[in-house]
This record gives C-alpha cells, sequence and structure tokens, in this order.
C-alpha cells in the first residue's frame, strides 16, 4: 500500500534542510575564494580605460621634452645679435649677470648657477689692476728726451750735468722697464681671470653681450647640434662632422668654422680636452664688449 502522507512529508521536509546545510557548508570551507574574485574583477575594472567614477586611472608617462638643436640660429630663443633685454624677456637667462669681465655682460641659462660673488670681485680687481698699469706702461713707453752731447771744450760743470742727466735717464728706463714688467703681469692674471671664467661656465653654458647685442652663446653640456656633436663627442667624430666646412684647429687650440649665422664674423668654437670635445660655442669676437 502507499506510504502514510504524513510520513511522506517529513521525509521531503529533512532532505530540504540536509541540501541547505550541505550548501552552508561547502560556501564556509571555500575561506572566501569568492569573495576574493569579486574584489579582484572589480579592481581590475577599474584600470580599465573608462573605469566608473572613483577608481584609480592608471597614471600616463609624461613624454621627455625634445631639445632643440646648438648652432649658428642660436639656442633656446636666443639668436645671435639679440639685444640683452630681448633676451631676458624669453625667460631663457636667470636674471643676475654672472660675470662682468671685459665690459661685456654674462648671464647662466635658466636653472644654471648663481653669481659666484668672489670670482665676480676678483675679476673687477684684475681687470682694475691691468687698466692702472697699462696705462704707465702708456706712458713708459713715449720716447726719452734727447741727452746732451757735450762739446769738446765742456767744462768740468757741464760734464757734470750731462753725467747727472744720464743717470736720471738711466733711473727713468729702468722704471719704465719695471712698469711695461707689471703691465704685463696684470695682464697675464687677467687672462688668468678670463680662464677661470671660461672654466666656470665650460659645461653649465652661459650667454654673453656686448655694445653690440648677444655675442657670444656657450652651450651647455646636454646642447648637441643638429650633427650630434656636443660635450664627449670624439675629435674623430667632430672632423667627420665638420671636415667638408672648413673645420680648423686655430691658435687657441680650439677647433673652429665659419658659422652660417646671421651677419658675419660668427664662428662655431669646440674645446677639446684630448681626443674629446669639452665645450662648444657659437662667438662673434668683433662684436666689441663695450
Amino acid at each position: 500500500m502507499g506510504q502514510n502522507p504524513v510520513v511522506r512529508r517529513l521525509a521531503g521536509a529533512g532532505l530540504t534542510v540536509s541540501l541547505v546545510v550541505a550548501g552552508a557548508s561547502a560556501c564556509g570551507t571555500d575561506d572566501g575564494k569568492g569573495d576574493r574574485a569579486g574584489a579582484s574583477a572589480a579592481a581590475a575594472a577599474a584600470t580599465e580605460p573608462g573605469a566608473a567614477a572613483g577608481s584609480t586611472p592608471t597614471p600616463t608617462p609624461t613624454p621627455t621634452p625634445t631639445v632643440a638643436a646648438f648652432g649658428a640660429a642660436g639656442y633656446r630663443s636666443l639668436t645671435p645679435g639679440m639685444a640683452k633685454e630681448a633676451a631676458l624677456a624669453t625667460g631663457s637667462l636667470e636674471p643676475a649677470p654672472v660675470s662682468l669681465l671685459d665690459g661685456c655682460t654674462d648671464f647662466a641659462y635658466r636653472g644654471g648657477p648663481a653669481p659666484d660673488a668672489a670670482r665676480m670681485a676678483g675679476e673687477t680687481a684684475a681687470e682694475a689692476k691691468a687698466k692702472e698699469l697699462n696705462d704707465k706702461a702708456d706712458a713708459a713707453r713715449k720716447p726719452p728726451a734727447p741727452g746732451r752731447s757735450l762739446p769738446p771744450n765742456a767744462s768740468a760743470q757741464e760734464a757734470a750735468a750731462a753725467a747727472a742727466g744720464s743717470a736720471a735717464s738711466a733711473k727713468q728706463s729702468a722704471a719704465d722697464a719695471k712698469a711695461m714688467a707689471d703691465s704685463a703681469m696684470a695682464t697675464a692674471q687677467l687672462m688668468v681671470a678670463r680662464e677661470a671664467r671660461d672654466k666656470a661656465f665650460l659645461t653649465v653654458g652661459r650667454v654673453s653681450f656686448g655694445a653690440a647685442g648677444l655675442r657670444e652663446l656657450v652651450a651647455p653640456a646636454e646642447a648637441r647640434t643638429a650633427e650630434g656633436i656636443g660635450a664627449g663627442s670624439t675629435v674623430e667624430a667632430l672632423k667627420q662632422a665638420y671636415g667638408d666646412k672648413g673645420l680648423a684647429l686655430a691658435k687657441n687650440g680650439k677647433y673652429q668654422f665659419a658659422a652660417d649665422a646671421d651677419g658675419p664674423g660668427w664662428q662655431l668654437e669646440f674645446t677639446v680636452d684630448g681626443d674629446r670635445v669639452s665645450g662648444v660655442a657659437l662667438v662673434n669676437r668683433t662684436v666689441k664688449c663695450v
């Protein structure tokens, strides 16, 4: 005969309870893998383009800025012959001069070294001393007054006067010789001051202005010409790049050739140390400081 309806209902209820308990147990023994998987999926979705507001976007790499070539056209918006005020207005230069030697006004590039007060004071002192002693030497170079010639029957008094004159002339000649020697020494010290300035800015660069505007651009170490020549380049690479443009070794020990700049007199100069280029400059030495 069929099973009692009451028994069947109780059996069904027991089966339902067993299934619920088994399901709960399975979830409890999964150590939260479902929760972690959900969190991982949400994090991954947040990094996708167009993620929901409030998510953290993936940072976009900043592109490396392109550095303009150093050459006859100038550098960093600075051009040959540019007026000092116009150059300062470009923002490419530090506002305070770093050298006033020889009457020129030199500036560092933006972000370059601050003025060195001690070095600038030494330049001023060397220049003032050289001017003073050069003026004395110029006066000493004037021809001396002609000496007196004694007649054959000169008296003892005349002979004594002539001897005194000769002694004074000899003393003056000695003083003149000393003045010229002092002038030469002061000029040498001034040259040392120029070399110290040039060395201080050989790798960081500087810009020099004379009476008629920008007269010299010294490239910073990172600058390169359009042909890829700069500090650290080999002399062989320098010759290969500019050998057909008239590159030659000058008396000052620098390689140079005429630059196709705006106006005559401009040259590209390359300072070398051994077999390497240590500095590059665009300069017009016909532009006077004062």
